[in-house]
């Protein structure tokens, strides 16, 4: 059927990017490479109808991976109830189905477009927070009076909230001007020390000014990410892609932002254009 070989085209295009594929499947302690030989297995199927048997084997295979996946997600404390593996697992096992050999490319760009969407639900909203040397905060919008915007707030906030659990000792606030006189890391610093985080534990980036410059001007040592839920899938990307072990914590929200709608379109936009800047 054409949602088969649809669902192993696209599997079968992301299991070629190396590394990369970690977002979507895991199979350490193996090497993540391995999984592009599977992969090689769907794409001959969706493209030419043959190897049929083989691929539905490699799919099953794949959604075990997912499944097993799944279940390590859960063993993790207070995670949202749907993790991105288990809608992987089911689509995979799905695809194992014998069925027509017939392919509409449109099914899938349509689950290629979906990923970064189930991603940002997913992966987005879990926290990974753990024991790290700094806990890292993009900026976000400083308004002209110098007040930080919700967002930015919120970032911060939820960094100085991860230090008094003990995650970390260390901010590293990076960010770039503001609307006005106050620069983005200057509100970032202040509202920091109202929370009670010494100056001497506070190292700021004036020159964040984007998420890509923010990763690479890191200190060294393992980083805790924190922003909000949209960026984060982006952001651990990008990390992973600059060699730096970090994990994500979602920003603890208030309310929600107005404009949620486009930032999620837009770090969809953002997330497919560096992963395929990485993985290519």
């Amino acid at each position: 059927m054409a949602l088969r070989r649809a669902i192993m085209l696209a599997f079968g295009l992301l299991s070629l990017t190396g590394e990369e594929t970690l977002w979507w499947i895991d199979v350490r302690p193996l090497p993540q490479w391995l999984v592009a030989l599977p992969g090689a297995v769907l794409l001959v199927h969706a493209l030419t109808g043959r190897l049929g048997r083989a691929a539905s084997a490699t799919a099953l295979l794949l959604a075990a991976v997912a499944a097993w996946n799944t279940a390590r997600y859960y063993a993790l404390p207070s995670v949202p109830p749907v993790p991105l593996s288990l809608p992987v697992a089911a689509l995979l096992a799905l695809a194992a189905v014998p069925g027509r050999p017939r392919f509409t490319l449109a099914a899938a760009a349509l689950l290629l477009a979906l990923f970064p969407l189930a991603h940002v639900y997913t992966f987005g909203r879990t926290s990974y927070a753990r024991a790290a040397d700094w806990i890292v905060v993009p900026g976000a919008r400083c308004y002209a009076d110098g007040t930080p915007s919700q967002a930015l707030a919120e970032r911060v906030r939820t960094a100085c909230r991860l230090r008094r659990e003990g995650h970390a000792s260390k901010l590293f606030l990076s960010g770039g001007p503001g609307d006005g006189a106050t620069h983005e890391t200057d509100a970032m610093r202040a509202l920091a020390m109202e929370e009670g985080v010494p100056a001497g534990e506070i190292v700021v980036d004036r020159d964040g000014v984007n998420t890509l410059a923010t990763i690479r001007h890191a200190p060294p040592g393992r980083l805790l990410l924190v922003s909000h839920f949209y960026h984060l899938p982006r952001l651990k990307l990008l990390a992973r892609q600059q060699r730096r072990e970090a994990f994500t914590v979602p920003a603890d929200e208030e309310r929600r932002i107005r404009g949620t709608p486009r930032f999620v379109a837009r770090e969809i936009a953002a997330f497919w254009w560096y992963f395929t800047l990485g993985a290519f």
